[in-house]
C-alpha cells in the first residue's frame, strides 16, 4: 500500500479518511470543522493540500480494514464516481469502469465502510447513483455563487439540515439557444457560459488548485465544514449511535 505523504499531524484532531477524494474539496471543509484528513485517489494529486495516498479507494479500505489500521480514523468520507447510469468522465477516482462499462462504485463502497465500523459519509450528485438522502445541501445554504446540489447517506450518525433560502436567479449560461444571466456559474463542462477557472475558485471557496477537472469535480468546502462540525458536535454529546 502507498504511504500517506508525511504531514505533521495535530494529534489533538480526529482524523478522517476522504476515499475518492480529488484534489481535496471535501477534505478542505473537514479541515475547517476541526479534522485532519487523509485523502485516498486513484490519481495522483499534487494539489490536494493533506496527507495523500494514491491507490484505488476500494482496495486501500480493504487493506486498512484487514490491517486493523482503520481504527486510526474517527470518520469516513466518500464521493464514489456516479458512473452507473451516466457518462464516464475525466476525472474519475477509480480504475474500475474505463472502456464503457459503468460500475457502481456506491454498493461496495458503503458494503466496505459498513465493514470498518466507522461512522460514515457518502456524497452523490443530484440523479446519480442512489444513496440515502440523509442530507441535501445547495451552495445558497451557505451564501455560495454557485448551487451544486449534493446528497449524502449517514452511516452510524446524523446531521441537521440547514436552512434552504429561496434561490435568487438562474445559473448563469445558454440553454437551448438563449442567454440567461443570473448570479450562480456553472462550475462544470467548458464553453456554453460555463465559469472560469477564478469564478470556479471564487464559488466554491476553493484557491489551492487552478486545474479545471479538479474543479469540476470537488464541492464546496463549505458542505463538508458544516458536516463535519455536526459530526464533532454528536459525537460530543455522547449521542452517537452504536
Amino acid at each position: 500500500m502507498t504511504q500517506p505523504t508525511d504531514i505533521r499531524r495535530d494529534r489533538d484532531r480526529p482524523l478522517l479518511l476522504d476515499l475518492y477524494s480529488c484534489a481535496g474539496g471535501a477534505s478542505r471543509g473537514y479541515d475547517w470543522a476541526g479534522f485532519d484528513v487523509e485523502g485516498v485517489d486513484i490519481r495522483p494529486r499534487p494539489n490536494y493540500p493533506f496527507a495523500f495516498r494514491q491507490g484505488d479507494a476500494l482496495t486501500v479500505l480493504a487493506e486498512l480494514i484487514d490491517s486493523g489500521e482503520i481504527r486510526r480514523y474517527a470518520m469516513a468520507h466518500a464521493s464514489p464516481p456516479c458512473q452507473k447510469g451516466c457518462a464516464l468522465t475525466v476525472g474519475t477516482n477509480t480504475s474500475r469502469g474505463w472502456g464503457g462499462r459503468h460500475v457502481d462504485l456506491v454498493a461496495p463502497t458503503r458494503e466496505l465502510l459498513k465493514a470498518s465500523g466507522l461512522p460514515y459519509v457518502i456524497e452523490q450528485p443530484n440523479g446519480k447513483a442512489i444513496i440515502r438522502k440523509d442530507l441535501s445541501l445547495c451552495g445558497e445554504m451557505f451564501g455560495l455563487n454557485v448551487l451544486r446540489h449534493r446528497n449524502f447517506e449517514l452511516g452510524g450518525w446524523t446531521a441537521p439540515r440547514p436552512a434552504h433560502p429561496r434561490h435568487r436567479g438562474r445559473v448563469r449560461g445558454w440553454r437551448h439557444g438563449k442567454f440567461y444571466d443570473g448570479p450562480y456559474v456553472a462550475a462544470y463542462g467548458a464553453g456554453g457560459g460555463k465559469a472560469t477557472v477564478p469564478e470556479m475558485q471564487q464559488a466554491m471557496g476553493i484557491d489551492w488548485t487552478d486545474v479545471r477537472e479538479e474543479l469540476t469535480e470537488a464541492i464546496p468546502p463549505a458542505f463538508t465544514e458544516w458536516i463535519g462540525r455536526a459530526f464533532l458536535a454528536e459525537a460530543a454529546s455522547g449521542q452517537m449511535a452504536a
